[in-house]
């Protein structure tokens, strides 16, 4: 658990991934990068804020400044797609041999209907999974 990365979407529960990662990394010695996936929606406009730049941006700069608060140096990736595979996309690309991710809690049925990127990657993922409640 050397090389981390960490899954970033600015909810409360990719906060607590956020807060995980740095303590892995600070206890391990280990190297941290944040992962931010920009979603693609084809034919649809603007309503996910996180679709907006702007907001993603922001978001972004506020994990890297509390990163460095804590004296971690974050590498920030931020690819397109959809989320559960951009990021198990940039784990292999990347080499990182842990992934940390966020629960946002959903019931069986919303797991089922909107998909779960925590459920995802520990199913799907080379790496080590750690999931933050």
């Amino acid at each position: 658990m050397k090389n981390i990365l960490v899954a970033y979407d600015g909810s409360e529960p990719a906060r607590r991934a956020l807060e995980t990662g740095i303590e892995l990394v600070k206890q391990l010695d280990g190297s941290l990068g944040i992962v931010s996936v920009i979603p693609v929606h084809p034919g649809r406009l603007g309503l996910n804020p996180w679709d907006d730049k702007t907001t993603h941006d922001r978001q972004l700069d506020d994990a890297r400044r509390l990163a460095a608060s804590r004296g971690v140096v974050a590498e920030i990736l931020e690819p397109f797609g959809e989320p559960a595979d951009a990021i198990e996309r940039v784990a292999e690309a990347g080499r990182f041999d842990t992934i940390v991710v966020g629960s946002r809690g959903l019931n069986w049925l919303s797991r089922i209907v909107m998909g779960s990127v925590s459920d995802h990657l520990a199913t799907h993922a080379t790496a080590t999974v750690v999931i933050a409640r």
